[in-house]
C-alpha cells in the first residue's frame, strides 16, 4: 500500500501543465538572464504548456568514454539530450546549460536527438583501436523517451548491436522497451543485454508530480513482467529515494518488482547537481510544501550540510545515518525477497561484420 505524500498542487503562475520543473530561469552560460515576475495577468498559454521542439545534431561520435569513479561503467550512448518524461529531480538537468539553455523546462521540451547515431556506432565499432567493453545507454537521458516513437533511433542502435554481437546495458522508465522485444531477445540469446527499468513510486499522484511524462508504474512493472517472460535478463532501479517523501516504499518497491519477475535491483538516494536543488525546491513549495523541511533537512544531512557534495552523495565520502539505514534496509529486502546479483555479459561473441568483397560480386559469387 503506497500512502499519499502530501501533495497539493498549486497551480499559477510560473507553472506548467506537464512539466516537472516550475519554471525555466537561465542557464549559468546564457549571455542574457529572464526573471519572472508577475505583472497580475493570467498566463493561460504558459499554464497549458510550451510545446516539445526538437533539433537535430549532426554528431561526430556517439559512445561517450569517462574515467569517474562514481558510475560503474566506462562508457555509454545517449542519443538525445534534454528528456521529455520531465523527472524533477533529474541529474542530467544542468547539461543543458552547457547548450545556452535552461536545466528548467527546456531540458523538458527543447530536445535534441541524434539520427545519424546508428551509422557512427558502426563506424567506431568497426575501429580498430577499439577496445570491448559493455557499452550502458539511459544513463544520461531516457533512451526510450516518448520522441523515440518517431525517431526510433535506440531501435538502430540495437540493430548495430546486434550486427556486431556487442554487449549493451540499457536503462529506462518507459514501456517503449517492449517495442524492441525482438532484438533484445536476439540479444539475450547470446547474454548480450541487460535491462532495467526505473520505478520510483506506486504512488500515482506522487509519480505524475515528480515524472510527468513518463508512463506509469504499473506500466512499467508490467514491462519487467514482460522483459523477463522474454528471458531477457531484467532488473529495476528504485529511485532516486527522496527521504520523507518516497522512502518508505522501498520495501514494497522491490516485493513487486520480484513479483514480476525481476532478477536483480538498485537503488539510488536523491542528488541534487547545481541547478537540479533550486528546481527541486520550487517544485516541494509547489507540489509538497510541507514536506519540504524534512525532505531537505534529510538531503542536507547526507550531504554534510549542504544540497549537494560529490563524495557523499555518490557513495564514496561519509555516511549519514539516513543512508547507512536505507542501505540496511535495501540489503535485508534483497536477501529475503531472493534477487541474484547483476549478471556479467559476454564478450565472446563480438565480431565485425565481414564485408563483401567487391572483385567477387562481379562475378556473382557470395562470399562466406
Amino acid at each position: 500500500m503506497s500512502r499519499s505524500a502530501g501533495i497539493s498542487f498549486q497551480p499559477g503562475r510560473g507553472t506548467f501543465t506537464g512539466r516537472g520543473a516550475r519554471s525555466n530561469e537561465s542557464g549559468r552560460f546564457e549571455a542574457e538572464k529572464r526573471v519572472a515576475f508577475e505583472d497580475g495577468w493570467e498566463a493561460e498559454d504558459e499554464r497549458r504548456g510550451p510545446k516539445t521542439e526538437v533539433t537535430l545534431e549532426p554528431a561526430k561520435s556517439i559512445v561517450t568514454f569517462n574515467d569517474s569513479p562514481f558510475v560503474g561503467f566506462d562508457r555509454s550512448i545517449n542519443p538525445y539530450r534534454g528528456c521529455e518524461h520531465g523527472c524533477v529531480y533529474c541529474f542530467a538537468r544542468p547539461t543543458h546549460a552547457y547548450l545556452g539553455m535552461s536545466p528548467g523546462v527546456d531540458f523538458e521540451r527543447k530536445l535534441i536527438a541524434k539520427p545519424g547515431a546508428a551509422q557512427l556506432l558502426r563506424k567506431e565499432l568497426k575501429a580498430k583501436t577499439y577496445k570491448l567493453r559493455t557499452i550502458a545507454i539511459g544513463t544520461n537521458t531516457d533512451p526510450y523517451q516518448p520522441i523515440e516513437k518517431r525517431f526510433r533511433i535506440m531501435r538502430q542502435i540495437l540493430e548495430v548491436m546486434l550486427e556486431f554481437k556487442h554487449p549493451v546495458s540499457i536503462l529506462t522508465k518507459s514501456d517503449l522497451i517492449l517495442r524492441d522485444l525482438d532484438l533484445l531477445r536476439e540479444l539475450a540469446s547470446m547474454n548480450l543485454v541487460r535491462t532495467m527499468l526505473s520505478i520510483t513510486t506506486t504512488d500515482k499522484k506522487l509519480a505524475h508530480a515528480m515524472e510527468p511524462r513518463a508512463p506509469t508504474p504499473q506500466k512499467r512493472f508490467e514491462a519487467v513482467r514482460q522483459l523477463s517472460e522474454a528471458g531477457i535478463p531484467t532488473g529495476t532501479v528504485h529511485g532516486p529515494m527522496i527521504p520523507g517523501l518516497s522512502d518508505h516504499e522501498l520495501e514494497s518497491l522491490m516485493a513487486e518488482a520480484r513479483n514480476k519477475g525481476a532478477h536483480f535491483t538498485a537503488y539510488t538516494l536523491l542528488w541534487l547537481p547545481r541547478e537540479v536543488g533550486p528546481i527541486f525546491e520550487e517544485w516541494l513549495d509547489a507540489v509538497a510544501p510541507h514536506s519540504k523541511s524534512k525532505v531537505l533537512g534529510h538531503v542536507r544531512d547526507i550531504n554534510g550540510g549542504k544540497l549537494y557534495d560529490i563524495e557523499r552523495s555518490r557513495g564514496l565520502g561519509p555516511k549519514s545515518a539516513y543512508a547507512d539505514l536505507l542501505s540496511v534496509r535495501f540489503h535485508a529486502a534483497e536477501k529475503r525477497l531472493g534477487f541474484s546479483p547483476m549478471p556479467p555479459m559476454s564478450t565472446e561473441h563480438f565480431a565485425p561484420p565481414k564485408q563483401a568483397s567487391p572483385q567477387r560480386d562481379l562475378f556473382g559469387e557470395n562470399p562466406a
